[in-house]
This record gives C-alpha cells, structure tokens and sequence, in this order.
C-alpha cells in the first residue's frame, strides 16, 4: 500500500543536459535543466567536458528543483536517476549523486532506462498532452537513438525495428555539419527548411534488409558527395541554396521515418502512434505525424517540448511507476553506457 503522494526527485545525466525533477506522484512540481554551452564550440558533445560540467550543475539544479517544488529534501520518498544508456561519465555523475541522496535520506534508489523514460514521458499528468493507450507504437528519435516500439505496458516494450548505423539526430547535425551550420544544427536545418522546397534536391533513401529497420549513414554520404560536386561547379552553392537543401535533407528524412512507421503499424494493425526523444521536437515530424490522424485514422501522441529533449521528470514518471511496483535498486547497481530498451 502506497502512501496517497508520493515525492520523487529525478536526476538526468546521461549526456550534456544537466536536470532534476520533482514528482508528486505523476504530476510535475518542477523540472529545471541545465544546458551546456561549450560544446557549441567543439561541434558535438565532448564527453571529458560533460562529465566536468555535471559535477559543477547538479548541486544547484537540484536545489533549484526542490524550491520550485515548494519541498525540502525530508519530503521525498524516493530518488529515481537515469543508469543508462549514455555517457558514461556523465552517467556517473548522476548515479553518485542519487546513491548519495538515497544513503542519506534512507530513501529507495531507483534506476531507471533513459530510453524507457522518452516514452513513458507521455504518461506525465499534464492537461497538455493525451496519455496513450496499450498497446500503442512509438517512434523514438534522438541523437542517439532510433527505433519503432511497441508498448504493451508500462514495462512491457518490443522492438520492431532500429536504425543499423546512424541515428535519425546524427543524421540532421552531421548534415547540418556539412552545411556549414552551427552544433547542434539540426533545429536549424527544421528552421530553414521551412523557408525552402522540399523538392529542389533529390537524396537516395537507403536500404535495409529488415524493411521497418533504419540506415542514415548513406544518406549522410549522398549529402556529402551532391555538395562536394555543386560546391566545385559554383562555390556559392550552399550559401546561394540553404533553405532548399535544408528543406530537401528534411523532407527525406521525415519521409524514411514516416514509411517505416506506416508500415508497423499496417504490419501490427495497431493506430495508436505516439513518438518520442528529442527530435519529436522536429516542426516536420510533428505535421506529418498528425496528418495522418486524418488520412490514416490514428490516434496520434505527440508529448510537450520540454518532455521531448533530455530532461528528468521524464525519470521521474518511470520513477513512480516502479516505485508503486516496488522496483528499487540496490547501492551496488552501476551505471550502464549500453543499457538496452528492454534491460
């Protein structure tokens, strides 16, 4: 029997965003994030730098958590932190400091998949957002990540296809690196996309041999080759064509990813679609993906902007549904760099 609320603080560490949430049960009191600049100049997410930054935010994020929250630390009934995947480093950070609060507190520890929590980040109570219902599929999409899922319950998720090489968000920076747009360029890409036709340029869409798995690589290697020819005819071409080329990399990738969903969910029969991770946040992706409520019939989730990107009430609602099912972790339990959706 559990009490009537329940205070988990959530800790996200698993790449370069800093966060701490507080829950009361499966509401958000608040969610601060700290981001981190300096990777901007570096054009990706330097891991040594993170981990070094993690240590200087986590003290003050969560401080500024539990203000927000309107709590004090003798509140909290649990702490959930992100174990993996991500970077180790990173992820140490947090799994020390939860261990740390957990010791003290003498409250439960509770590990939680970064991955699981993209999904389940639908689950947070918000009058914004729609809460999915089982068996749904989701599209989840991200810098490092990219999968079509099916989720039977809260704990309950199988993978019907992923990418084999790049990720749907290492596709839209790595092109955005080529363009000669500043890390990470993916929003840029979206933002001038917009301005552009989506049909100036044509890319090859890659292959796979299982047709719902993903492959961004060879995209990435078409973009550099068509621009290495253009730019060698007229040097002025990328700057002279950046919203069309932006809006044809966009348009190809969204159309990759809406076929492989179309066909789940044609394969599962199932038209409850919900996607997840921080390139949901894509203007494209979002249009598409709600199109289809009226051409195909679905019952569409698309979760609110701050729950998309890495964040820690996230955590937390994985947090509170293990914490119902009694779920904990042990002190001994290790961060995991390669932690897999279904561990």
């Amino acid at each position: 029997m559990t009490k009537k609320s329940i205070h988990i603080l959530a800790i996200e560490s698993s790449c370069d965003d800093t966060s701490a949430a507080i829950l009361k049960n499966d509401v958000v009191l608040s969610n601060v994030v700290a981001n981190q600049k300096i990777h901007a100049q570096y054009g990706g997410v330097v891991p040594e730098l993170a981990s070094r930054e993690h240590q200087k935010n986590i003290v003050p994020v969560v401080q500024q958590a539990l203000v927000e929250a309107g709590i004090g630390k003798n509140d909290l009934d649990a702490v959930a932190f992100t174990k993996g995947p991500g970077l180790m480093g990173s992820l140490l950070v947090g799994t020390s400091f939860a261990k740390s609060v957990s010791i003290a507190l003498n409250i439960p520890l509770i590990g939680v998949n970064h991955m699981q929590a993209h999904v389940l980040a639908h689950f947070i109570n918000d009058e914004n957002q729609n809460i999915p219902e089982f068996p749904f599929l989701c599209l989840t999409i991200s810098g490092g990540h990219t999968q079509i899922l099916k989720i039977k319950s809260h704990a309950n998720f199988e993978i019907l296809g992923e990418t084999i090489d790049d990720a749907v968000g290492e596709a839209f920076d790595k092109s955005a690196k080529l363009l000669g747009l500043k890390y990470p360029g993916g929003p840029l890409i979206d933002k001038f996309a917009k301005k552009g036709n989506k049909n100036a340029f044509v890319f090859t869409e890659p292959k796979t041999k299982n047709d719902l798995d993903f492959s961004f690589s060879g995209l990435k290697t078409a973009i550099l080759y068509f621009l290495q020819k253009e730019v060698k005819n007229n040097p002025n071409f990328i700057k002279e064509n950046i919203y069309d080329i932006c809006a044809s990399i966009q348009y190809t990738i969204i159309n990759i990813l809406m076929k492989k969903l179309k066909l789940a969910s044609k394969k599962t029969g199932i038209k409850h679609i919900a996607i997840a991770g921080g390139v949901s946040a894509n203007s494209g992706i979002r249009k598409n993906i709600k199109d289809c409520e009226q051409n195909l019939g679905w019952k569409t989730y698309v979760p609110n902007f701050e729950y998309t990107t890495d964040n820690a009430a996230m955590i937390g609602i994985v947090g509170y549904y293990k914490y119902i099912n009694k779920s904990f972790d042990t002190e001994n339990t290790l961060a995991i760099s390669r932690l897999k959706i279904n561990d």
